[in-house]
């Protein structure tokens, strides 16, 4: 466990050093959040005011559940693959040793707008029938867990590949499949060390905020409550969209690695190798 922790801290430190070249990356999941969110309040606000959600609970529109879900899910993946494909093809502009800007990243997922659209509507359909899985009970959520860690595996490189290799979705996915499976075997061990580690930093955060925000409630001032907790919000916030963006920059430099065996100072050859475990062979 540590060894993978102090692995991750590697990547961590490699991708920064990449961020900081091209601070303006930030941008990129900064705009996924905020389009998520406007996503998110245009379905459920309208929703909201009309009825829906008692009817849902009620049965009476199961099915138009069911096709409310799908857009919802389908614009709100496309927002973040869109955001992701931007991100991943500024980044290839800086490890090919180019200087990106973030209207270059943009440029890129708009001239890809239409295999993005397919890869949103293919992953939102998987998004549902996992979520419908989760719903089933017990059995359900452990299926719908294993299915899930499947998919993500499976389409852990298709973002690099829409961007570079000019593919469609269905194209990508068995792309991506095949480059993990040729390149390091089906387990990855390393690929979520940054998540692992800024889910650890998010985790203390949270204990540390708990007793400063219960002496906060206890003081009884609604004003002393916001001023306190905003802090640790803030954090929070930061925390996760740096993680986003190391993550979208170590994505591009393992799509660079697999299918072009090529590494660059950013990321040496064994920093990459070494964040998967081959497969075992008996």
């Amino acid at each position: 466990m540590m060894a993978r922790i102090r692995n991750s801290w590697t990547l961590i430190k490699a991708s920064a050093a990449v961020l900081r070249a091209d601070k303006e990356l930030v941008v990129f999941p900064i705009v996924s959040a905020i389009g998520v969110l406007v996503v998110t309040a245009s379905f459920a606000f309208p929703m909201f005011l009309a009825g829906f959600f008692d009817s849902i609970q009620q049965g009476s529109s199961q099915a138009l559940g069911y096709v409310v879900g799908i857009a919802f899910y389908l614009v709100q993946y496309f927002v973040i693959i869109f955001a992701n494909s931007a991100l991943v093809g500024a980044a290839m502009i800086r490890l090919r040793g180019g200087d990106p800007t973030v209207s270059d990243g943009f440029r890129i997922a708009l001239r890809h707008t239409t295999s993005i659209f397919g890869y949103a509507l293919i992953s939102a359909t998987v998004g549902l029938i996992l979520r419908l899985l989760a719903e089933r009970g017990i059995l359900g959520q452990i299926a719908s867990s294993l299915f899930g860690l499947a998919w993500n595996l499976a389409t852990y490189l298709v973002v690099p590949i829409l961007v570079v290799e000019d593919v469609g979705p269905v194209d990508a996915i068995r792309r991506s499949t095949s480059l993990l499976k040729e390149t390091w075997g089906e387990q990855i061990v390393g690929s979520f060390g940054i998540g692992i580690v800024f889910g650890l930093l998010a985790v203390l955060v949270i204990v540390l905020g708990i007793p400063v925000v219960a002496l906060a409630i206890l003081a009884g001032s609604v004003a002393t409550i916001v001023l306190t907790i905003l802090p640790f919000v803030l954090v929070l916030v930061f925390l996760g969209l740096l993680s986003s963006t190391l993550s979208g920059i170590y994505v591009a430099a393992v799509y660079r690695y697999a299918a072009e065996g090529e590494s660059t100072g950013f990321f040496s050859e064994e920093m990459v190798r070494e964040a998967f475990r081959p497969k075992t062979r008996r």
